[in-house]
C-alpha cells in the first residue's frame, strides 16, 4: 500500500487493549491495523495514545487578553460585563486579532482542533470583532476548525442597532447566532428573536443562559418549547446555567428530562463559573458550577470548555482543556474511572456531536486529523493531566510539544 504518513503502535479508544498502527493517504486515515508496512514517513508512539482532537464549544477570542487593561474589585459578573464594555471602546481590528491570535495559538499547542467562539456585536464595536476573527478563521485553519457564533453581550431589544448587525453578520458569514436573554428586560422577546434570526439563514443556536443562583428565575423552559416548535433539536446549546447548580434533585431531573425531550446540549464552563458565582457569599461558598456530567446517562448531550481567557470574567487560563476537565472533576467530586472518562468526553466526542462536526475521531475514511497524549487512556489523561505531544490536522503536522525529561547525575 502506498501511503504519505504511517503511525505505529498506537493505542485508540476504539480498541484501547492493542496497539495499532494508522495509514494516511492525502490527508485521509486510509488503514488502520495491527501491523502496517510501508516505505513512508513513520512515526513511532510506543503505546501513546492517539485521539481526536479537543474540541473546544465556547470561547470568546474576541475579549481574551485584557486584564491588564481593567479595573475589577468585586469580581461579580455585572462588573465583568461593565468593565469589558468600557475596554471594548479602545478594540480595532487589529488589537482584537493579535489578541486571538495569541489566544488560538495557545488552544492549538494543548491540542485543540476545532472551536465555537462567541463574538459580541454591538452599535459601539460594530463588526469589528466579526472580522477580525473571520480574518483568524482563514489565517488558521491549517490547524483548527473555528465557528464563529455572533451574539449580543450587551443586550438586542435594549440596545438598538444590534439587531440589524447581527442580521449582517448572518448574511456575511457566521455560522451561527447566539443569545444572552438575561442582558434585557423582556428576554422572551429576545429568545424569540434569535429563533427568527436563525431559522431564516438555517443556523445553529448557542444561547448564554441562566447565569445566577437563583433557582427561581429561568429562560431555560421557554428555549426548551421553542425548541420543540421549531422543530431545532440538536441545533441548541446552552452555557452556564449555573442557576442548575442550585437546583433540588427532583428539579434538577425535571430539568434534564425537559432538556433531553427538547434536545437541547448544555456547556459548562468550569473557570468562570467558579470565579464568577458565590461572590456575595461569605462562608460555604457555593461553587456554582452545573453537574452536566449527571445528565449524560438521561440522553442530553453536554461539553466542558474554556469560555474566557485573561479578561474580568476569567483572569487566568492556559485553553487547557485537559486542565479545564480535570478542574471540573475535582469540582463534581469524580474520582471513578468511569467518571473520569466522561470528563474525557465532554472535551472531545461530546462538544464534536454539540457542534455538528463530522466526521470525527480516528476511523479509516476520516481526516487525518488528530493529536498525540502521553497516556495509556482517557481516564489516565483527565487524572494526570496528561499533555499533548503532538497533532495532526488533515495529514498536516500542526504542533509539537516535546515530552519533558529527567536528566538524573
Amino acid at each position: 500500500m502506498s501511503l504519505d504518513l504511517l503511525f505505529k503502535s498506537a493505542r485508540l479508544s476504539s480498541d484501547p487493549t492493542r496497539r495499532l498502527d494508522i495509514g494516511v493517504k492525502d490527508g485521509i486515515i486510509v488503514d488502520i491495523a495491527p501491523t502496517i508496512e510501508c516505505d513512508c514517513p513513520t512515526e513511532f508512539l510506543d503505546g501513546k495514545w492517539l485521539t481526536g482532537g479537543f474540541v473546544d464549544s465556547h470561547v470568546h477570542l474576541d475579549k481574551s487578553c485584557i486584564s491588564g487593561r481593567c479595573a475589577c474589585v468585586t469580581g461579580t459578573l455585572q462588573e465583568a460585563i461593565s468593565e469589558t464594555a468600557k475596554a471594548k471602546q479602545n478594540f480595532t481590528e487589529d488589537d482584537i486579532y493579535a489578541r486571538g491570535k495569541s489566544t488560538l495559538e495557545k488552544a492549538i499547542l494543548q491540542g485543540t482542533t476545532a472551536m465555537r467562539t462567541h463574538v459580541e456585536l454591538d452599535p459601539r464595536i460594530g463588526l469589528k470583532g466579526f472580522h477580525a476573527i473571520q480574518h483568524l478563521k482563514r489565517d488558521y485553519a491549517w490547524a483548527i476548525d473555528l465557528q464563529i457564533c455572533v451574539f449580543p453581550q450587551e443586550g438586542l431589544l435594549n440596545d438598538p442597532g444590534t439587531d440589524e448587525l447581527l442580521w449582517q453578520a448572518c448574511t456575511t458569514g457566521a455560522d451561527l447566532i447566539g443569545g444572552c436573554p438575561y442582558t434585557d428586560t423582556d428576554p422572551k422577546k429576545q429568545i424569540a428573536r434569535i429563533f427568527d434570526i436563525a431559522r431564516h439563514f438555517d443556523i445553529d443556536i448557542d444561547f448564554h443562559l441562566d447565569f445566577n443562583l437563583d433557582p427561581s428565575k429561568s429562560d431555560l423552559a421557554e428555549i426548551c418549547q421553542h425548541t420543540i416548535n421549531h422543530g431545532y433539536s440538536g441545533r441548541v446549546a446552552v452555557g452556564h446555567v449555573t442557576q442548575l447548580s442550585a437546583q433540588p434533585p427532583s428539579e434538577f431531573e425535571a430539568i434534564t428530562r425537559r432538556l433531553a425531550d427538547a434536545g437541547i446540549a448544555l456547556t459548562v464552563l468550569p473557570a468562570t463559573d467558579l470565579f464568577l458565582m458565590g461572590r456575595d457569599a461569605t462562608h460555604l461558598v457555593p461553587r456554582g458550577v452545573a453537574l452536566v456530567h449527571l445528565m449524560l446517562k438521561h440522553g442530553v448531550n453536554g461539553s466542558l470548555a474554556t469560555n474566557n481567557v485573561l479578561n474580568p470574567f476569567t483572569p487566568f487560563g492556559d485553553c487547557s482543556l485537559i486542565r479545564m476537565a480535570n478542574l471540573y472533576a475535582n469540582i463534581a467530586q469524580i474520582g471513578d474511572h468511569a467518571g473520569l472518562e466522561d470528563c474525557f468526553d465532554l472535551v472531545s466526542t461530546r462538544p464534536a456531536s454539540l457542534m455538528n462536526i463530522s466526521p470525527y475521531g480516528v476511523a479509516i475514511g476520516n481526516p487525518a486529523t488528530f493529536i498525540a497524549l502521553d497516556t495509556d487512556d482517557k481516564a489516565s489523561a483527565i487524572a494526570e493531566l496528561a499533555q499533548p505531544l503532538f497533532g495532526y490536522k488533515s495529514g498536516r503536522r500542526s504542533f509539537t510539544r516535546p515530552k519533558p525529561v529527567v536528566h538524573p547525575p
